[in-house]
């Protein structure tokens, strides 16, 4: 039993692939794009940690120290230090970040600038539609995933903090110039326990978004057939553009192989015509070739004018491969050609000998 027309069992083509990207439908998945920020603020934590440690600590002690200074202009100095302090420990930290996320994006959906997803669209509007949109099986489906992946990490998060949780108790007695190493380390131990988790997650959720995508490109038969007419054109018209071209050519043919001086052939696949007038040309002149049925026609018309046919199978094949109609031959086939005509010549007993016959002027 045939497909029904309406169910998109086909795959996307490679304009449907090009006109999704430029709109800006692309497969990502966000909880991919905050998993790996996530490592990298982890790992830049852990490179540029000691240095945000040292600048919150001399800053911790400059405000110790000004205690005394309670001048505007103090406080202003002690803020302006504070806080270029506080950059440029901070700055290569956020670099870091910057180019993770990047990274990220570029590694999901490649190089792809388009503002068509900002352009406003009157339907998004539209209080039915966003109502429809709500209880559509995908945003169901999707609110389960986010509850079971709240679950998860919720979880995951409870556990790792109930193992630390006595040495969070324990860090209550230590002096304040230990409190930001003992957070950095138990940040950085609770992070890479929930990284795990995120990440396997984000991987599934990627694999889920492209199986998503691809399904929503998939094309039916009809769709199909409709993206190959405007790609190549109507089949129709196409067809008749290609009568057209055959009788223009056939036209062409029946002008110019009379006046040809031999016909080499294939001798049933190509057959290309042969003029050469010393008084006018340099060298001998392709004036009609043709493949298959035009080569049965240039045929016909040979032996109909009587113009000699020569079977000269490679020769045949280069020059229709090489030389256009209307083009003299290149210098490298002189030897072969001048050979065919001086037999020509010869055989029609005009007295012209091989030696004799001048190629390439």
């Amino acid at each position: 039993m045939a497909d029904d027309a309406g169910d998109k069992t086909e795959a996307p083509t490679p304009r449907r692939r090009r006109e999704s990207r430029e709109k800006g439908q692309v497969a990502k998945s966000q909880e991919l794009n905050a998993a790996v920020m996530l490592l990298g603020g982890l790992l830049g934590l852990a490179v540029f940690g000691g240095g945000i440690w040292r600048a919150m600590l001399s800053v911790m002690y400059a405000a110790l120290d000004a205690q005394g200074d309670t001048t505007t202009e103090g406080a202003l100095v002690l803020a302006s230090v504070s806080l270029r302090g506080v950059i440029k420990s901070l700055a290569p930290f956020m670099i870091c970040l910057l180019l993770v996320g990047i990274a990220v994006l570029l590694g999901q959906v490649g190089l792809l600038f388009t503002f068509q997803p900002l352009t406003p669209k009157l339907d998004k509007l539209n209080p039915i539609n966003g109502v429809k949109r709500l209880v559509s099986p995908h945003s169901l489906v999707q609110l389960a995933q986010n509850v079971m992946k709240l679950a998860v990490i919720v979880g995951v998060a409870w556990l790792s903090i109930r193992s630390v949780m006595e040495k969070v108790v324990h860090s209550q007695g230590l002096e304040y110039v230990y409190i930001f190493p003992f957070a950095a380390d138990l940040i950085l131990e609770l992070g890479m326990r929930l990284l795990l988790v995120l990440l396997v997650l984000a991987i599934i959720d990627y694999i889920y978004q492209r199986y998503r995508h691809e399904k929503q490109m998939k094309m039916t038969k009809e769709e199909v057939k409709e993206e190959m007419k405007r790609m190549e054109g109507d089949p129709v018209i196409k067809r008749r553009r290609r009568e057209v071209q055959m009788r223009l050519a056939a036209a062409r043919v029946s002008a110019s192989v009379p006046q040809a001086d031999v016909v080499v052939t294939n001798p049933t696949h190509y057959a290309v015509a042969i003029k050469y007038d010393s008084e006018t040309m340099a060298a001998p002149r392709v004036v009609a070739k043709g493949g298959d049925h035009l080569a049965h026609k240039i045929r016909e018309i040979a032996a109909a004018s009587g113009v000699p046919i020569v079977e000269k199978p490679e020769l045949a094949r280069m020059l229709y491969a090489e030389v256009d109609t209307g083009h003299e031959i290149p210098e490298r086939f002189y030897r072969l050609v001048a050979e065919v005509l001086a037999y020509i010549y010869e055989m029609s007993g005009s007295g012209i000998g091989p030696a004799a016959v001048p190629i390439g002027r």
